[in-house]
């Protein structure tokens, strides 16, 4: 049985979920062959029983596993023998603390931001689920919540000051060191999630992220170019 991940997909193939973008990545770091299945917002609830509100999952030759951090956790005990993702505590400490930075600088900006963009690249069956649940949340219309998003260009670019200054400060050519690894993998997933649906370039060319982001793209035999995305940077 081949090994399958869920993969979260809209038209034309994109595919937007910053969590399956790391749990692919997971695999690929530990030179595990899978099949990323595309799934789209309607498919997730008849996944293995239903039970499941959201994508990544990973069937292991009938081991299924769920949700992101349950999966890098799974691939690391199941296959001690291949490259770790978390080499020991202090690791996982770090991509605990990358994550964290992330939902708390990063994703506020950004989801109202691209929630429009999610809705019109999302298959036309998954979109009226897509608004009702994502306007509920947000509190306003998708249009509303994008309105001006232009404007919070600068905020969204000073959000990633500590991947910046990290990059050119200590000259460090991934967020783990010399060699990337996990937390990169999280921190790469959230610029794939909106590289993956908006037309904003929400970087500029020159700016040291962008080289580290097309640096991980690069990895794993460009495993980051596999699904259609648009330009990062202006």
């Amino acid at each position: 049985m081949p090994r399958v991940l869920h993969d979260l997909a809209c038209i034309d193939d994109r595919r937007p979920s910053p969590y399956c973008w790391r749990s692919k990545y997971a695999l690929a770091h530990k030179g595990l062959e899978f099949e990323a299945r595309p799934t789209g917002f309607g498919d997730i609830p008849r996944l293995h029983g239903g039970g499941h509100k959201t994508v990544p999952i990973l069937d292991d030759d009938g081991r299924v596993v769920p949700d992101s951090w349950a999966i890098a956790d799974y691939l690391d005990h199941t296959y001690p023998d291949r490259p770790p993702l978390f080499a020991g505590p202090n690791e996982r400490a770090l991509c605990r603390f990358t994550e964290a930075w992330l939902f708390g600088a990063l994703a506020p900006l950004l989801v109202p931001m691209l929630a429009l963009d999610i809705h019109d690249h999302a298959r036309p069956e998954d979109r009226a689920y897509y608004r009702e649940s994502r306007e509920q949340r947000l509190g306003r219309s998708l249009e509303a919540a994008a309105a001006g998003r232009e404007e919070r260009l600068e905020a969204v670019r000073a959000a990633l000051n500590p991947l910046r200054l990290t990059l050119t400060v200590q000259g460090q050519r991934f967020i783990s060191g010399e060699h990337p690894g996990y937390a990169d993998y999280i921190a790469a997933g959230f610029l794939m999630w909106a590289a993956s649906v908006t037309t904003l370039p929400l970087l500029e060319r020159d700016d040291p992220v962008v080289a580290w982001f097309e640096r991980v793209r690069d990895l794993h035999g460009g495993l980051g170019r596999s699904a259609p995305m648009y330009a990062i940077a202006v």
